[in-house]
């Protein structure tokens, strides 16, 4: 089992930046791909980024240019760095890791952005 820990969510204006980080604990070494997900109310959960053990990364078209996930595999964290945020994105942004014998979640953390 994996447990996740998101933190770094709250409210942020329209153009602004956070930084979510997502701490993972137990079978740590079982993990290969880490990403993040969001969740705005009504819609589906959607990727917005994933990375893999050693550093490969994958964005959804929306995040590309400004948004970066980055991971120090050492303390078993990932950080998702999001510039230039947009009242649309207002959601709960997912933890996610992967290993051969199923996925992991965290419990979300609410990001919000007002115009």
């Amino acid at each position: 089992q994996v447990q996740l820990v998101e933190s770094g969510g709250g409210l942020v204006q329209a153009g602004g930046s956070l930084r979510l980080s997502c701490a993972a604990s137990g079978s740590v070494f079982s993990v290969n791909v880490m990403g993040w997900y969001r969740q705005a109310p009504g819609k589906q959960r959607e990727l917005v980024a994933d990375i893999t053990r050693g550093g490969s990364t994958n964005y959804a078209d929306f995040a590309k240019d400004r948004f970066t996930i980055s991971r120090d595999n050492a303390k078993n964290t990932v950080y998702l760095q999001m510039n230039s945020l947009k009242p649309e994105e207002t959601a709960v942004y997912y933890c996610n890791a992967q290993r051969m014998l199923g996925e992991s979640w965290g419990q979300g953390t609410q990001v919000t952005v007002s115009s």
